[in-house]
């Protein structure tokens, strides 16, 4: 029985991810058994949120941007699998894969300097729509030029100007353009600071500021990935960067922005992938 630890992204709950995974996940066998916590800090809600899940109590999985407090994310994360695992995988949206990027970096930044330090509590890891905080790589010693960190703040503003927009929709109905979604690209202020073409996709020279030509052996996630982001995605460009540390990854674009598209297209493409990484951990191979 397969069963998958779920971390919900920021200013969001455990029951909300449950909702915005459920078209997937009712694609997969009956027997995969999924585990979704909230995240132990309460929080404002994620832009946009709030519209859609009125009331909803929301969470965070860290309240400051600093190694020391996602070194806590990561305590909470092992403490949790401690009592309720063990998993197979985990399965992360946005800041929940900051959390477990970072907790398989660390995991293997500490083992290539002598540190003891328990196995990572899962085999596998299904990223949607996240990316790797880039001052834990700095912690780490990784190189991570200012042009990088310009970047990821500027596509963390446009993401939440994107985002906002919803509230702003759900209010003023006659704004609404037919055929225009959220994340579609409309002439005013959703533009993208990256090419969404395929083709386009950087060299690992210059992956939107991090050069993992200079970066050691060890900076690698080892386990098998999925990594699952949308084209649309303000953020996409931190979804490339963090597939570039997996040496073991599948990736699909949903064609989306900064969420999980319920098309049966896109939700029978997810649940192969899942599927399929799941199989190969319990199988061994």
């Amino acid at each position: 029985m397969p069963k998958i630890l779920c971390l919900h992204g920021h200013g969001t709950s455990g029951h909300i991810f449950k909702i915005q995974t459920a078209s997937f996940r009712s694609k997969l066998p009956s027997d995969y058994t999924f585990d979704f916590p909230s995240a132990p800090y309460p929080s404002k809600p994620s832009p946009g949120i709030e519209t859609i899940f009125p009331n909803s109590p929301t969470y965070t999985w860290f309240t400051q941007p600093t190694p020391s407090s996602i070194r806590s994310a990561h305590t909470w994360v092992r403490n949790y699998a401690a009592e309720n695992g063990p998993y197979d995988a985990v399965m992360c949206f946005s800041q929940g894969c900051s959390v477990i990027a970072s907790i398989a970096l660390y995991h293997a930044f500490d083992r290539h300097n002598g540190i003891e330090c328990e196995e990572l509590p899962f085999r596998a890891a299904i990223f949607v729509c996240g990316g790797v905080p880039l001052y834990t790589l700095e912690d780490m010693g990784l190189p991570v030029p200012e042009t990088a960190h310009e970047l990821s703040k500027a596509t963390g503003t446009l993401l939440t100007t994107t985002a906002s927009k919803l509230t702003t929709l759900a209010t003023n109905l006659s704004l609404i353009n037919r055929g225009v979604g959220l994340w579609d690209r409309d002439g005013s202020d959703t533009q993208l600071l990256h090419d969404p073409d395929p083709a386009a996709r950087p060299e690992r020279d210059d992956v939107f500021g991090l050069d993992y030509t200079l970066f050691p052996e060890w900076a690698t996630i080892s386990i098998p990935t999925v990594h699952v982001y949308g084209a649309k995605d303000p953020r996409w460009p931190a979804g490339i960067q963090l597939a570039e540390f997996c040496s073991d990854r599948v990736e699909m674009d949903h064609g989306g922005g900064h969420d999980i598209p319920r098309s049966t297209r896109v939700a029978e493409g997810i649940a192969g992938l899942v599927r399929g990484v799941v199989e190969r951990v319990q199988s061994g191979h």
